[in-house]
């Protein structure tokens, strides 16, 4: 096994944070359109089904993007991918900004998503193959540090811009504030792109391909004494060469792999189904869903940014010492009671416009909502439904915020626990630790096809929630939404209580020895 100060980790921890830059940029796309999904919903007059395309798109492309990208990958490097990744991380968010129609916005994002489904397998992919056992879970968690900076940056991004709209006057106003929070993706893109070329090729790799002096080579930069280096070598060496033919998807639904793509699949199926996505994607709207209005729900989505980095800082310090298994068990039960208290908050809300309050809605047509005024609404979507009703589908979108902040009976404090309970329990465990499995569980030979056969269904599950989470709020409502995904959590924790493995201290072809079962 290396040992951790035989390893030149000041190098390693440079070329894991370069290469998981895709994450950064990956969080910054995910969560801008949380501040720009209601602008473009008013402005191309956007259906509930066509809102969530838009916020949905890059996910739906990123499905195709994982399940070639690791094959692409296996044949022309690790890296050479990624720096397409980048290229097309600058193009998408060039096109979202100057997108004139919801047909080309939603073309732009899923540019952007062709990117991150790429750069989401095979930045956790590469830092495991340039990693030693006793760090290559933080290292590996450095993806999901960037992705949440990425979270945190895009929030703080949307607040201080929509701040600077307040006025009709000057180049950043109201109306073109969204295409501004979309653009300025086009910095960390560029920096991205340059920075790449920077980091080597992975040694495993190299070896896959017969280029064995190449990857010594490499080795030798990343390990601080050359034995140490060629011990590394031999290991890669042995393992490759137990078995010659070539890689196929057939491998991995042999009885062998059965175990190890079973926990990988209820991993990566399990971190969407219990709602990230939608509370990252539309985190200023289900903020405004409490009646705190924008601005409120604009700088409650910072606090979920800063909540975020945090725990994810956590884990990284915890996740070589506690082991996968206890961090993933931990946290899923925060998420299961988390999304529990959410769904209570919303459950005990009530909804009443007084006449008094009709009169002080602005730039509302206040007669329309008399069929309405005082009358007490037990649920959001009886409330929303009559309001609809009586406003037309068209002004009541562009209000909305507004008349729930006026009409609700709730305590948003609640809900702003629940939710950062939610995000903080995530980021300890789904988040981070998942892709630190899926970089370990599978053999060196067919690691690039199993993690890209996972990320393609993890990206469908987080497609799904994106595109039918305004589907669900106008018909469920608030409190039926979060508790499904409440008791999605609760059935996962019982699930992986039973089978989840450790893999904390175990190189890769020790893992792959125990865990890939003849």
């Amino acid at each position: 096994m290396e040992n951790t100060k035989q390893n030149n980790l000041s190098y390693t921890i440079f070329i894991a944070a370069v290469v998981s830059l895709g994450g950064f940029l990956f969080g910054f796309d995910a969560a801008i359109i949380s501040g720009v999904v209601g602008s473009v919903e008013n402005l191309f007059g956007l259906s509930d089904a066509q809102t969530g395309f838009v916020v949905s798109a890059p996910s739906w492309a990123a499905m195709i993007a994982m399940l070639v990208a690791g094959v692409v990958s296996d044949f022309v490097g690790r890296k050479r991918v990624l720096i397409a990744v980048a290229f097309l991380y600058a193009i998408s968010a060039l096109l979202s900004a100057y997108a004139s129609s919801y047909e080309m916005l939603a073309v732009a994002r899923m540019v952007g998503g062709v990117a991150f489904g790429a750069a989401l397998i095979l930045a956790p992919m590469y830092i495991a193959e340039i990693s030693s056992a006793e760090n290559r879970g933080k290292l590996v968690s450095i993806q999901q540090l960037n992705i949440v900076l990425g979270f945190s940056a895009a929030y703080f991004s949307s607040y201080y811009l929509n701040d600077l709209s307040g006025s009709a006057e000057g180049m950043i106003n109201e109306g073109n504030a969204w295409r501004w929070m979309l653009g300025i993706e086009m910095i960390p893109a560029i920096l991205y792109f340059f920075l790449l070329f920077l980091v080597p090729k992975s040694p495993r790799w190299l070896m896959s391909k017969g280029r064995d002096e190449e990857a010594l080579s490499v080795l030798n930069k990343l390990y601080s004494t050359q034995s140490t280096a060629q011990s590394v070598f031999q290991n890669i060496k042995a393992s490759l060469t137990e078995k010659v033919e070539k890689a196929s998807y057939a491998e991995l639904f042999k009885p062998s792999m059965r175990f190890v793509l079973f926990v990988g699949l209820a991993v990566g199926i399990l971190q969407q189904i219990t709602g990230i996505n939608a509370v990252f994607f539309y985190a200023t709207s289900i903020f405004e869903q409490t009646g705190i209005g924008t601005d409120a729900a604009f700088a409650q989505s910072v606090i979920v940014g800063i909540i975020n980095v945090v725990f994810t800082l956590l884990v990284m310090v915890l996740i070589d010492r506690m082991g996968r298994r206890p961090l993933l068990l931990i946290g899923i039960a925060g998420v299961a009671i988390s999304l529990l208290v959410t769904s209570y908050g919303f459950h005990q809300a009530t909804y009443q416009l007084t006449t008094e309050k009709i009169t002080a809605l602005k730039g509302v047509d206040q007669t329309k909502l008399a069929a309405v005024a005082n009358i007490t609404y037990e649920n959001d979507v009886d409330f929303k439904n009559a309001t609809k009703a009586a406003l037309g589908e068209t002004e009541f979108k562009a209000h909305q915020s507004e008349i729930i902040q006026a009409a609700a009976n709730i305590n948003p404090y609640l809900i702003l626990f629940g939710i950062l309970g939610f995000v903080s329990s995530f980021a300890f465990s789904l988040g981070p630790v998942m892709w630190v499995l899926l970089s370990e569980l599978f053999p060196n030979r067919i690691r690039g096809l199993a993690i890209g056969l996972i990320g393609l269904i993890n990206s469908f599950a987080s497609a799904l929630v994106q595109q039918i989470f305004p589907w669900e709020l106008s018909t469920f409502g608030n409190s039926m939404t979060f508790l499904i995904y409440g008791l999605f959590a609760v059935v996962g924790f019982f699930l992986f209580l039973k089978i989840l493995p450790e893999t904390k201290g175990k190189s890769l072809e020790e893992i792959e020895k125990q865990f890939v079962r003849d």
